[in-house]
């Protein structure tokens, strides 16, 4: 009976009081500056998402002038997306995130300028959304580059994990909440103001990171030579181009059904009001944040990119299920296993660049992955009305998660394409 009365060591008590695993990356103060500046501006966004929409149809009650703003938005990220991944190879990657948040800042500043003094117009919506995706572009291959200069490898899977958890928490429950309070108080003006602050926010924070430098031997002579260096280095890894190639068609069959189709079965066969509709999307943002704690807490699974791609391939086939629901409730589940889903092979994907992407490489990398990710959007969007027209929008969300789920599952079958998961 000693056992029962031996007192607890300071190592036991230690253990038992252990910060959770996700939080550990937070430690590191580079790291914790700045995941709090971009947990503050993804707030931002969440804010933006909501005044936007409620600005333009104020403007104009069509849907095809918030198409618009979408498509200025996506077009300079397709445009210069290639050449940011390269310059985050080059230059300090903490200057990039500067200029990537500054740059959208100062343009969301004058459109609460604007809309405060009542001189908006449609076109200055137009104009600065695309002034936001130019700064999306500089900053998106950069953000994900540098978390490996800034906390140890062992340390990657819990960093990725609280970046996919604060992106739900902040861009579907906590921003959109803010924005409607502000549109209700003082209108759209308000909202992009504290939009346009989060952004300034999240500028002091990168401030404060120390600079790192790029040091490269032997630089290429042009960004083009540097581009060409990239596209050699993925087309050398089965993983990252049957990932990327598989991503691309993805984005083409099952994005557009997905954020256009399910909100339109929501309301118009499922009969869900607003504060359904809403339920229906918390119910996404509370999976995904449950994904992304349950990855920060037990990491990197064993069988990486199989988990990786069967998750993506489950959470297609959810995207079955929205379509076959009976009730907002079941498309409230689904949504919520999908999301969760989703988030799981995200962190996967990330933490497996960021592991085995040779530092000099990674900006170029991404920046690939960031221009697939967006490019086959517009032609997404632009088929999936005349689909759902001709077939239906509940058989065009049961038909594109069918395909997309054969798909992804399909891409393991390609030799090599399981390879890292030896090397981790």
């Amino acid at each position: 009976m000693s056992h029962l009365a031996a007192p607890r060591s300071p190592s036991f008590v230690r253990r038992r009081v252990r910060r959770p695993a996700i939080l550990e990356p937070l430690a590191v103060r580079d790291f914790g500056l700045l995941w709090a500046g971009d947990a503050v501006s993804q707030v931002g966004d969440g804010v933006f998402t909501v005044a936007i929409a409620w600005q333009v149809y104020a403007l104009s009650n069509a849907p095809t002038a918030l198409a618009v703003v979408g498509l200025a938005r996506v077009v300079p990220m397709v445009g210069f997306v290639l050449f940011s991944g390269a310059l985050a190879d080059r230059l300090d990657r903490r200057r990039l995130l500067i200029v990537g948040a500054a740059l959208p800042g100062v343009a969301v500043a004058l459109l609460a300028a604007l809309a405060l003094g009542g001189r908006l117009e449609l076109w200055h919506v137009w104009a600065i959304s695309a002034v936001v995706g130019l700064g999306r572009a500089i900053a998106g291959p950069a953000s994900g580059a540098i978390v490996p200069e800034l906390v140890p490898a062992n340390l990657l899977v819990q960093a990725n994990s609280l970046g996919q958890l604060m992106r739900p928490l902040a861009m579907t429950l906590v921003g959109p909440a803010l924005g409607g309070v502000l549109i209700a108080a003082a209108g759209p003006g308000s909202a992009f103001a504290v939009d346009a602050a989060s952004f300034g926010i999240a500028v002091l924070a990168l401030l404060a990171i120390r600079p790192r430098p790029r040091v490269r031997e032997g630089t290429s002579p042009s960004l083009l030579a540097d581009l060409r260096e990239g596209f050699a280095f993925v087309r050398g890894q089965t993983w990252i181009w049957g990932t990327l190639v598989v991503a691309t068609v993805w984005v083409l069959v099952i994005v557009g059904p997905f954020e256009v189709l399910v909100p339109y079965v929501l309301k118009n066969e499922l009969g869900a009001g607003a504060q359904g509709f809403g339920l229906v999307y918390a119910a996404g943002g509370v999976g995904a944040i449950a994904a992304a704690l349950g990855m920060g807490q037990l990491g990197l699974p064993r069988r990486n990119v199989t988990v990786m791609l069967l998750a993506w391939g489950a959470g297609c086939g959810a995207v079955i299920a929205i379509g076959l629901a009976a009730a907002s409730w079941q498309a409230g589940i689904a949504l919520g296993v999908s999301e969760s889903l989703f988030t799981v092979g995200e962190i996967i994907w990330i933490t497996l660049m960021q592991s085995l992407v040779p530092g000099e490489l990674l900006g170029r990398v991404r920046s690939i992955d960031w221009l697939l990710s967006v490019g086959l959007l517009p032609v997404g969007y632009a088929l999936v009305g005349p689909i759902a027209d001709a077939v239906g929008a509940r058989q065009t969300l049961v038909g594109a998660g069918a395909l997309s789920t054969l798909l992804v599952v399909a891409t393991l079958l390609l030799p090599g394409m399981r390879d890292p998961e030896g090397r981790l």
